[in-house]
């Protein structure tokens, strides 16, 4: 199940495919909350969550920054670039909590119930629930969004393949049905289904031409979030006010959230631009991606004077498997022995000391930091899901633990060059002359590395030289935005890197990752383009699974099977979030355990680093606020 909301643009957004759907039967429960792992913290009748200030004061304004550019408001089609932030308009029927793992709670929905079998889930819409222009959301509203959603996004489609029809089933009712049972997490997932207006979609926008869905727009929609759009310069900025009268502001699950009067977001050509802006005091707030500026950038006087704030926090919740990705449709990468050559040649022991100042842990897992991660050999009911599929998947899943090579010192790591050389050759590839060239087509070995931010040139190079040392050529190619999204989106690429980020319930999104169906789908996920059997039949055994020790099972099984395959070279993640702002802000008392989406502007996390002030992270956009009494006082000193 995905966590938080969807890259940069929207909180959740949901392709949904639905089927003839009966009525909620009177013995089916109505819950104010669903939750995947136990019993929702909550009452019913809770008044806000713990890890808010519910008397946070309204009002002043936060500036953050993005970075390419963006030429779409279009909150759901999956062409053209989405603009950041288009999530703070809109609704969803269902609001994750930040605390507990896999629990919603009821927004536009007001509660929600479905049988034991989980053949379909119903909902009932709020009677308070309203559109901008006064007008209320309705049923309508919410099967036009699905409908819709699923034919502007098909990378979605695969998130939803199992729900096949939403129907009216009273006045303020809609239910979904599903072609199959106990799919434990289809309820919670519809409950993300992002709220669209069907009345503007379908309507004229200001120059008389019916809007289109299907299409991008620069014509700011009609939301019914706690923001809108005030204004929005195609590829500089966009900016949200606060919406004064917001129907859903004293809810439980808003209560102490959404304080800004005006969020604004500056577009930069790149990080570096970005960095100069915050220290210019031309932004407000900046997340950290570069290690090496967190080490050698924050030396400037506002810093030394306290005035900007750098603060470190430790991450409790599931890291994403960032790695270099092979596009494994190009034949030339269709040998694992390839692909795990490649690995062998990455010497991540030396790139962390010299590029990264020691601050990131190699990521092992596609489920880092949780307990699905793979680890030890399989056993117990792992070991019988993975003897289903034993012939179909590499030996060593049953014989080996994965571990990436590593290097304490430089001899160790021409050990992996002559390994890595071993494999090729056993591959079908022999250096001649220099080049490593494959014996029966004499075609070179030519691996392009395609990159959006020039911050990840200074990691290829040296991966490059390695390469070359076994002879393979390599380049690096650095295109805007614009261009990277279409060419990811129709697999244009040899090696990209890019990322998955897990949950700690994993489940229908899997498809979108790794399944067969997506490898060829524009616009999915499945960079690699993996067609497996085994793996469709291990993303089955995690969707449909029946209680958490299978759902735990399933998922080392895939990891552990994903791992053995060498579909990535994996990369790095740092066990904090590093956030530097200008000291004008004040923050809740305590901290969600599980933690805010990155795109929202960070993650929560568990405070264990004695050097680090006692204080709550970032949730910047959802749970900090402006305080003037701190701001007066930073313009004094100022």
């Amino acid at each position: 199940m995905f966590l938080g909301s969807y890259l940069a643009a929207v909180l959740a957004v949901l392709t949904l495919q639905f089927a003839i759907a009966p009525a909620a039967t009177s013995q089916e429960v109505k819950h104010h909350a669903l939750s995947l792992i136990g019993t929702p913290k909550y009452p019913a009748d809770f008044s806000h969550f713990d890890y808010v200030n519910p008397d946070a004061p309204k009002g002043g304004s936060v500036r953050l920054s993005a970075v390419g550019s963006f030429d779409s408001l279009n909150p759901v089609f999956f062409k053209g670039e989405q603009a950041v932030g288009l999530g703070l308009i809109y609704e969803t029927l269902m609001y994750d909590s930040l605390e507990e793992p896999s629990t919603s709670y009821g927004l536009i929905a007001e509660w929600v119930s479905h049988p034991d079998d989980y053949s379909s889930v119903t909902f009932k819409l709020r009677d308070s629930a309203r559109w901008h222009d006064g007008k209320p959301i309705t049923v309508d509203d919410v099967i036009f969004s699905f409908e819709m959603v699923k034919k502007a996004n098909p990378r979605m489609a695969f998130y939803y393949k199992n729900v096949t029809r939403a129907e009216r089933t009273a006045p303020d009712q809609v239910t979904f049905s599903f072609d199959s049972k106990n799919n434990r997490e289809l309820p919670m997932i519809v409950g993300q289904l992002m709220v669209l207006p069907k009345h503007h979609w379908t309507g004229k926008d200001g120059e008389g031409r019916t809007r289109d869905l299907l299409k991008t727009t620069l014509e700011p929609p009609l939301g019914s979030g706690p923001y809108r759009i005030k204004e929005a310069k195609p590829g500089r900025s966009i900016a949200f006010e606060r919406v004064a009268d917001y129907w859903g502001k004293d809810l439980a699950a808003n209560k102490g959230q959404h304080n800004f009067g005006s969020i604004n977001f500056e577009y930069y050509r790149d990080s570096t631009v970005a960095l100069e802006a915050f220290k210019s005091e031309r932004l407000d707030y900046r997340t950290e991606n570069s290690s090496k500026d967190w080490a050698t950038a924050y030396d400037f006087k506002a810093v030394e004077q306290g005035w900007v704030q750098r603060r470190k926090y430790y991450l409790n919740r599931a890291q994403a498997m960032q790695a270099f990705v092979f596009n494994i449709r190009r034949n030339k990468f269709a040998d694992p022995r390839v692909r795990r050559a490649f690995n062998l040649a990455f010497d991540f022991e030396w790139a962390n000391k010299n590029l990264f100042y020691g601050q990131y842990q190699r990521v092992s897992s596609y489920f880092a930091n949780t307990e699905l991660a793979a680890s030890g050999l399989p056993e117990g009911q792992e070991l019988e899901i993975l003897n289903e599929v034993k012939d179909q998947v590499p030996a060593e899943v049953f014989t080996t633990v994965y571990e990436n090579p590593t290097n304490a010192e430089p001899r160790e790591f021409r050990g992996k060059l002559r390994t890595a050389t071993g494999l090729l050759k056993e591959a079908g590839w022999e250096i001649q002359k220099g080049k490593l060239i494959n014996v029966k087509t004499k075609a070179p070995m030519k691996v392009e590395f395609l990159l959006v931010s020039p911050l990840f040139e200074r990691v290829v190079q040296p991966f490059a030289r390695n390469l070359e040392r076994l002879g393979i050529a390599s380049t690096i190619r650095i295109i805007d935005s614009a261009q990277y999204e279409r060419r990811t989106q129709d697999f244009d690429y040899d090696v990209i890197i890019a990322g998955w980020q897990q949950s700690h319930s994993p489940g229908n999104e899997q498809r979108s990752y790794w399944g067969s169906a997506s490898a060829d789908e524009p616009g999915s996920m499945n960079y690699a383009g993996i067609k497996s059997p085994a793996i469709d039949k291990l993303i089955d055994k995690i969707i449909f699974a029946k209680d958490r020790p299978e759902l735990v099972a399933a998922s080392r099984a895939l990891d552990r099977v994903l791992l053995w395959n060498h579909f990535v070279v994996p990369q790095w993640f740092a066990p904090y979030t590093r956030i530097a702002y200008w000291d004008r802000f004040a923050q809740p008392a305590s901290a969600p355990m599980v933690g805010l989406d990155c795109n929202q502007a960070c993650v929560t996390a568990k405070l264990n680093d004695p050097k680090t002030t006692p204080m709550v992270t970032p949730g910047v956009l959802t749970l900090w606020w402006y305080d003037k009494a701190r701001a007066d006082k930073l313009a004094d000193k100022r």
